[in-house]
């Protein structure tokens, strides 16, 4: 471990190198609750600016915000019968409204005077609380489509937690959407994958393979379920987003039905498609490396840190005077749209060493170094957070320079990341091979092979590997790949290949 960042090495043990970056980087922090975590400021901002760009894609495409209560009440979740067996062991429960001082002694207990006639479920997702809305809502067909959108958080009780990537309570966004017919409801659900598509790869700078879940791994009470795929450093897979075609699954359930032009009594469709906080940590595992946090441009909460330098305050000054009009130029000019996050950083019980170190843990994309040298010359430093050397250019030209190099910056970040996946995907053909590749913990990446699409083979597989259908693309990775062939483990007919991966 590096005494001046404490980051455990990649190489060394990858999830103590996660946890570091977490942690060092000011991301997130154990909290006093267990399995939950506090958000910092620093990665909070990451959330809002992934909040900001979803927000107006989904305001582009028709969506409304609205929110929706927090308890759901248990005879609501019993409705769905696939719906509560997949979250039933997740749920957190409240069964009583107050509390009471202890007669016998210090503290307080649970008033058992105030059990509540149903218990109420902190909501896992909100689809039966939506749904019974819903049916309040609709009537006529005239009353569809319903696009709504909420941003909330989430219950979900796990036993084993990783701050970002599985935690207790999360943050999120959940869809919910009323169609009249199927072909609206799975025109909806693809537009909404490609949505999430489109925000992993023009602004986490992350490739992903977008394909349809296996039946064993599709959402509970789902007709069928979309996701997108990410690989990270480690060879794993990551679900970056999931978007769902409900069906009439939840309609049926909740008697949520509406008079169609004809004048019949139909159910309607629904979708439901969401991402969450876990993107903070697939955007760690995808760009960090043991410096600390790397962040692509468009999500970076400081994309230019301005270290201004002097040993005396009438130096001083002068930089810090520099950096500022710097600074105000850069926001002026703006990238992508906004002005730039540009930090100038005046603390004075730091040195300009720790201060370059500090700004590379942070996930500064750019430092500008400012001393009186190179006021005197009329130029700064430019140093890329990514491997390359130090730039000296003119002062008049940094900010104009800084600006390219942020959109030059995104765009290496993503061919890095699609490199990677390139280089760590395969095709497999025989049972031999498959279990080599997942062999160990080291082993991984995507891998195409044929499944003859049964569950007692996907989970014979899941068994022997850990390896998991992460998707079956929607689009051919490769040409072939989308022929007939023979299952890798069973030897049966298979309609084509699928993805295979050792998943978070």
């Amino acid at each position: 471990m590096s005494k001046n960042l404490g980051i455990t090495p990649q190489a060394e043990d990858y999830s103590a190198w996660y946890n570091d970056i977490v942690v060092r980087a000011d991301l997130a922090e154990d909290s006093a609750v267990r399995g939950c975590m506090v958000i910092k400021p620093h990665g909070y901002a990451i959330w809002e600016l992934m909040q900001r760009a979803l927000d107006n894609m989904f305001k582009e495409t028709g969506h409304q915000n609205a929110y929706f209560p927090l308890f759901v009440p248990k005879s609501f979740l019993e409705k769905e019968a696939d719906h509560v067996e997949g979250f039933a062991k997740e749920c957190a429960v409240v069964t009583h409204h107050r509390l009471k001082a202890n007669p016998n002694g210090k503290g307080l207990i649970v008033d058992p005077d105030a059990k509540l006639e149903e218990e109420l479920i902190i909501r896992p997702t909100s689809e039966t609380i939506i749904w019974n809305t819903y049916t309040k809502w609709i009537q006529s067909y005239r009353d569809l489509p319903i696009l709504i959108n909420q941003w909330a958080n989430v219950v979900r009780w796990e036993m084993r937690t990783r701050k970002f990537l599985r935690t207790a309570e999360f943050l999120w966004q959940e869809g919910h959407t009323a169609h009249a017919t199927y072909e609206e409801a799975e025109e909806e659900a693809m537009q909404m994958l490609n949505v999430y598509r489109r925000f992993a790869e023009h602004f986490m700078a992350v490739p992903v393979i977008a394909g349809v879940k296996s039946e064993g791994e599709k959402f509970a009470g789902a007709d069928h379920t979309y996701t997108i795929e990410a690989l990270t450093q480690d060879l794993r897979a990551i679900q970056a987003g999931t978007s769902h075609h409900l069906g009439q699954n939840f309609a049926k359930a909740f008697g949520t039905q509406f008079q169609s032009k004809e004048g019949k009594l139909e159910y309607v469709y629904a979708t439901s498609w969401g991402v969450s906080t876990r993107l903070i940590g697939t955007l760690i595992m995808a760009h960090s490396d043991d410096k600390g946090f790397v962040a692509p441009p468009r999500l970076a909460p400081v994309q230019i840190a301005i270290i201004p330098m002097g040993r005396d305050e009438e130096t001083r000054a002068k930089t810090i005077g520099a950096a500022d009009a710097l600074a105000a130029e850069l926001k002026a000019m703006g990238w992508d749209g906004v002005p730039v996050r540009v930090k100038v950083d005046t603390r004075e019980k730091e040195s300009p060493g720790f201060k370059h170190n500090d700004w590379e843990l942070h996930g500064a994309c750019f430092r500008v170094e400012l001393g009186p040298r190179d006021l005197e010359s009329g130029s700064v430093v430019i140093a890329p957070r990514l491997a390359g050397e130090k730039e000296t250019v003119p002062m008049a030209d940094a900010a104009r320079v800084l600006v390219e190099k942020l959109g030059a910056m995104q765009d290496e970040l993503y061919q890095r990341a699609l490199a990677h996946r390139e280089a760590n995907t395969c095709r497999i053909d025989t049972w031999e091979e498959f279990t080599a590749k997942f062999a160990g913990e080291g082993g991984g990446g995507f891998v195409l092979a044929h499944w003859d699409g049964t569950q007692e083979t996907e989970d014979a597989i899941s068994a022997a590997t850990k390896a998991t259908i992460r998707a079956i693309p929607l689009v051919p990775l490769a040409p072939g790949d989308d022929e007939p062939g023979t299952c890798v483990f069973s030897g049966k007919p298979s309609k084509g290949r699928v993805v295979f991966a050792k998943a978070y």
